[in-house]
């Protein structure tokens, strides 16, 4: 822990990274009060409220069990969606990749429905699902499953053809070809569309519970951070808008940052 700590302190990478915010949030500050200070309001961020105020807002938030459902919930959400597509997807590309007949059956069918927005699907989603809390999740699904699939097949696409030459030409199989140069030669691509896809999980699942109303909880809190930032709009209080889109923020980055750590450990051979 200690070790970890060390390098990122004396990484050069990290602390690029935290001058960055550091410089970030005294712009913000110094352009939220520019009205009360100069006498003249930035367009635009100056009438986003100062994080300071922010942060004053934000500190009892954290002793409120509401909160923390939300973030809950919200998690939840992600992480099934995104293990379905991921548990879907990836076999469906490979799928694809490796069969002409399915690609020629299915890539059609799959092309004309990938330009839709997962929020599209919403209302549609709301009518065919039992509950709201599995609407929601189902339009995670498909934030993460079009670009799970499309990067799988992409990856697969991508493998040097001389590498299955060679491998016929010394009597591989089909399921050695697959085994030992397909899948191989995909995983970085599924790093990548993994990763990508828990980015779209997060905007999408937000939205999705702005439109449903958090899967049907009436708390103030409890219906998702997508529901916390509808119900702080419908309340007035602009500062914990704010909170609720850098809790967003914070746990797409770190959700995102798991899916990079496991991908490069599984494709050491990527790192820089």
């Amino acid at each position: 822990m200690i070790r970890s700590l060390q390098n990122f302190l004396f990484n050069q990478s990290s602390r690029r990274g935290v001058v960055a915010i550091i410089v970030f949030l005294i712009f913000w500050e110094i352009c939220s009060r520019s009205a009360g200070w100069f006498g003249v309001q930035v367009p635009w961020i100056g009438k986003i409220p100062a994080p300071s105020s922010v942060l004053s807002a934000w500190i009892p938030m954290l002793s409120d069990p509401g909160y923390w459902m939300s973030w809950y919930l919200s998690s939840k959400r992600v992480f099934t969606g995104f293990i379905a597509a991921m548990i879907i997807g990836i076999p469906f590309g490979l799928m694809l990749a490796i069969n002409r007949t399915a690609y020629g059956v299915m890539f059609p069918t799959f092309e004309v429905l990938r330009p839709i927005p997962p929020l599209a699907w919403v209302p549609a989603s709301i009518i065919f699902w039992p509950t709201a809390e599995m609407s929601i999740s189902f339009v995670t699904f498909l934030g993460a499953f079009y670009t799970i699939v499309i990067n799988v097949l992409g990856g697969a696409q991508s493998i040097d053809q001389r590498f299955f030459q060679a491998a016929r030409s010394m009597g591989s199989s089909q399921f050695d070809i697959f085994k030992r140069i397909v899948l191989p030669g995909t995983v970085p691509s599924i790093a990548v569309g993994a990763a990508v896809g828990m980015g779209i999980t997060w905007e999408v699942v937000v939205a999705a519970e702005m439109i449903s109303g958090g899967g049907g909880s009436g708390g103030g809190g409890g219906g998702g951070l997508g529901f916390f930032i509808w119900n702080s709009y419908l309340g007035g209080s602009y500062q914990l808008i704010v909170v609720g889109m850098i809790s967003i923020g914070i746990a797409g980055y770190i959700s995102s940052s798991i899916i990079r750590k496991i991908g490069e450990y599984y494709t050491p051979w990527t790192r820089r």
